[in-house]
């Protein structure tokens, strides 16, 4: 996947590989007394180095120790994403962790194409050969956007990207360099929409928010769920030919995982449809641009939701 802030510096370029406790909780007897007491299992999650993943990493946790005797254990900001997330995975050394539809079709399964949420069927075929298992699938779309100032979008009326093709003479784009460079960046944008931008501005992608706010340019490229989206006076345009792939954001599970704690699906079940792109943008923001730390949005989050005791 893509992309963002990266808010830690806990960066392992190689997942530090451990086995732990995999089973249902066990049952210890103590020889003096002849009582039992119940072992916790410990199950293994991960995240990616992105804000997003450190707030749905405490959420998981949260709600599985919450709502079952699991105990969640989180490896996070693994360096190099689903690089490395994934192969362990298939070692059994992790047993879930949040992905993307987009990047797992692509980067996993190594399909050619863009990816659409009709293809899920095919998607979850292709990780069930691994043994894995896409559930949770917990509402947001964190793809590649384009943005206008919003004076600009009530000014013409704009909507879709398609709106655009009919003022983009007029208007300025900006976008950091990389959005130059991609295959699937402004040169693919201006093909696949029509678009002739009167003028283009390249800079850093995190100097974007402030250059469009102070008028510097007109339009320019976005993740949907940036934190700056939501404090920004800025539309995000409907792609609406598909340029972009879609990246809604679920939960792959080892299947074994599944099989022996049951229990755990009911809690997978909480968070389907549970985050749209503004409100995860809000939370990013609550953590990039207010400083406070993925645990306690994700607490707050939950409590709101009514979630969370």
């Amino acid at each position: 996947m893509k992309k963002r802030k990266i808010i830690s510096v806990i960066l392992a370029a190689v997942l530090v590989t451990a086995v732990f406790v995999g089973c249902s909780k066990s049952r210890i007897t103590n020889s003096s007394t002849n009582s039992t007491r119940t072992a916790y299992t410990t199950i293994q999650m991960a995240t990616k180095p992105m804000t997003e993943q450190y707030i749905l990493g405490n959420m998981m946790k949260q709600l599985i120790e919450q709502e079952t005797d699991l105990k969640v254990e989180i490896t996070a900001g693994v360096g190099g994403g689903t690089a490395n997330i994934h192969p362990a995975m298939e070692k059994g050394d992790l047993d879930f962790y949040p992905e993307y539809t987009g990047t797992g079709w692509n980067i996993v399964l190594k399909e050619k194409g863009i990816y659409n949420e009709t293809m899920f069927e095919q998607l979850q075929a292709g990780y069930h050969h691994m043994n894995m298992t896409w559930t949770g699938l917990i509402g947001f779309n964190n793809t590649y956007g384009i943005v206008v100032r919003r004076e600009i979008a009530e000014q013409y009326d704009l909507k879709t990207i398609t709106d655009l093709t009919s003022v983009s003479d007029q208007l300025v784009f900006g976008g950091n360099y990389d959005f130059f460079e991609r295959d699937d960046g402004f040169k693919a944008l201006g093909e696949t929409y029509s678009l002739n931008f009167k003028d283009t501005v390249e800079l850093d992608i995190g100097l974007k928010y402030d250059a469009i706010k102070q008028k510097q340019f007109d339009v320019m490229n976005a993740f949907t769920t940036d934190g700056q989206l939501s404090i920004s006076d800025v539309v995000v345009l409907e792609d609406d030919k598909g340029l972009y792939p879609s990246y809604v954001c679920g939960f792959v599970v080892r299947n074994e995982i599944l099989d022996k704690h049951p229990e755990l699906q009911k809690v997978f079940d909480k968070v389907q449809n549970l985050i749209n792109d503004a409100e995860m943008a809000n939370m990013n923001y609550q953590v990039e641009g207010q400083g406070k730390t993925p645990e306690e949005v994700a607490i707050e989050y939950l409590q709101q939701k009514g979630l969370l005791n």
